[in-house]
């Protein structure tokens, strides 16, 4: 059975690499998982970009879904942009980021230089791993198993969720484990045995667990005169077809979605 989420990423890409596929249907390539419900991209931030991103889901009948507008204005504060589609009896649900959370402005930049170089359109296991540290429980589990997948011991030791596997880690490579630890502190406890190492690795999950609450807060908080129109919004672009739909959606956005939440877009 063919992938829909592969089939338009072939579009959106069409001539040029304008998107990298994201999240669940990343780990679905990466083999993973079997399937994944929805649709993320990362977007190249560039106006060209969004607009045959725009063009593409117009083709297809899309329709806007609560979120911020397919604007860079918004996209570079850290927003994020939901849409929907059918695809006969498929409901395909499509989400785009230009600055994904927990990945620097440099390690972006290589990603588009990577993936330019290889044309390789899916986001590799190890950003992809640093954007699953979610507030989600089973996200970890996906965290671990692509640590496994990971070459590099230090890239491993950095995103194992495994007391076992970081133990052998660090007997195999000692000088990894050096360099890891000054990114990834709870590396220090290795020595310490696998119960010390377990309770750091839990403690560490519930930090990271509440950082992306406390960053997904600053959001709604920041969206909360934008949901209390949305759905007027909603009914005013009902029937519309998606250019304009966008543009009333911008028109409406613009003065009420902040382009940032209050304390600046997470990176």
């Amino acid at each position: 059975m063919n992938n829909p989420y592969l089939d338009l990423t072939e579009e959106l890409n069409r001539g040029r690499l304008r998107t990298l596929l994201s999240s669940g249907q990343a780990v679905v390539v990466h083999r993973l998982a079997i399937m994944s419900k929805d649709g993320d991209w990362i977007l190249r931030e560039d106006a060209e970009a969004a607009e045959h991103v725009l063009e593409v889901l117009s083709e297809h009948g899309a329709r806007y879904r609560f979120g911020a507008p397919l604007d860079l204005r918004w996209l570079a504060g850290g927003w994020s942009s939901h849409l929907e589609l059918r695809r006969e009896v498929l409901r395909i649900r499509t989400d785009f980021v230009t600055r994904p959370p927990r990945i620097a402005p440099e390690q972006l930049a290589q990603m588009w230089e990577e993936a330019q170089a290889t044309g390789d359109d899916v986001v590799r296991v190890e950003p992809l791993a640093a954007m699953k540290l979610t507030n989600r429980d089973k996200d970890y589990a996906v965290v671990g198993e692509l640590a496994r997948l990971m070459t590099d011991p230090r890239s491993q030791l950095r995103y194992s969720r495994s007391s076992r596997d970081l133990i052998k880690l660090a007997e195999e490579h000692p000088e990894a484990l050096a360099e890891a630890t000054r990114q990834r502190p709870l590396l220090a406890r290795i020595g310490e045995g696998r119960e010390a190492l377990e309770e750091a690795l839990d403690r560490e999950r519930r930090a990271l667990i509440r950082a992306n609450e406390e960053r997904l807060a600053r959001y709604m908080a920041a969206s909360e005169d934008w949901a209390k129109i949305w759905p007027e919004v909603q009914r005013q672009i009902e029937g519309l077809s998606l250019p304009e739909a966008h543009r009333l959606v911008v028109s409406r956005a613009e003065g009420v979605l902040p382009f940032e939440p209050a304390q600046g877009a997470d990176s």
